[in-house]
């Protein structure tokens, strides 16, 4: 890729704060092409973006899809060979766009590559499905300097490039998901039809985390929580009975059921409704996954 034409960045944003986005989107090579989907009705900074930023192309979805139909919203807008999805609350290295042409041209046969952390050490950016494997990955990954490009399982899903000719239709996650392990299951998917996955070393990205939709509003911390309690649950008992079975599901959940139920009863007694609601969204999460339901929960904020 000698210029940046075959590359589209694609950024999912749901009432997103505008000095977060713009850092965002102040990271990226103005020579790239970027699709906005705002998962609502309205983009309130459409206006001002649009004109600070004349690679940016801004589209409304009319309503929250979520991370991974947001994102296949906005992958059904690409027309390059490759795109890079990114959070709204990720800011690209100074090298990153120049690094991309050389990862592109020093692996043309790949699926999916992730990025790096600039604050690695606080979270893993890839890793395998495997225990022991994953184990010794991540005990080699702070002691030992990355590769450019390492063979890995799974990358996170707050940036990685995507090779859109890898695929069949641009609906690349599945959208029964809401929130949370959308890119664990699209790695299963690839693998699983012999795609390549790999991390690298040269694409270093800063994650603010947390900070890519109205939940940075401390007026919205409380629905939030309960948004993401709900769904991770949800998604894990989904996750688990798509990609092995349903009685696998129940095993891996199980006794997060269960402790989920005690919890409630406890800081019920105790009138602590913080974390009283905490483990009755887990518990509702999991139960409504569990008896087959869809990932309806958005609370009232969030729709």
């Amino acid at each position: 890729m000698k210029n940046f034409n075959n590359l589209t960045v694609v950024i999912v944003t749901y009432k997103t704060n505008k000095k977060i986005l713009i850092n965002c989107l102040k990271s990226i090579d103005e020579r790239i092409s970027v699709k906005i989907v705002e998962n609502s009705k309205k983009f309130k900074d459409k206006k001002s973006i649009s004109k600070k930023f004349r690679n940016t192309q801004i589209v409304c979805t009319g309503k929250n899809l979520g991370y991974g139909s947001g994102n296949n919203f906005g992958l059904r807008l690409v027309t390059t060979d490759y795109a890079l999805i990114l959070n709204p609350d990720i800011e690209c290295d100074k090298d990153f766009f120049i690094n991309i042409r050389k990862i592109i041209k020093m692996k043309k046969n790949f699926t999916i590559i992730g990025t790096h952390s600039i604050n690695d050490n606080i979270f893993m950016p890839a890793g395998f499905f495997n225990i022991n494997k994953n184990n010794l990955y991540r005990k080699n990954f702070f002691i030992k300097k990355q590769k450019p490009l390492t063979p890995v399982d799974w990358v996170i899903g707050c940036s990685m490039m995507v090779n859109l000719k890898k695929f069949k239709s641009k609906n690349i996650f599945d959208k029964k998901f809401f929130l949370y392990f959308e890119e664990l299951d699209l790695c299963k998917y690839v693998l699983q039809n012999k795609g390549k996955i790999f991390s690298s070393s040269m694409l270093k990205v800063h994650h603010l985390g947390f900070q890519s939709s109205l939940a940075s509003n401390k007026k919205f911390v409380s629905e939030a929580n309960n948004l993401r309690d709900w769904h991770w649950m949800w998604s894990s008992f989904y996750y688990y009975k798509k990609n092995y079975n349903y009685f696998y599901a129940v095993f891996k959940t199980f006794s997060k059921f269960i402790k989920s139920f005690f919890k409630i009863l406890f800081y019920t007694i105790c009138f602590d409704n913080k974390n009283r609601n905490k483990y009755l969204y887990r518990f509702l999460g999991l139960l409504n996954s569990m008896i087959g339901k869809k990932s309806y929960f958005r609370g009232k904020s969030f729709n």
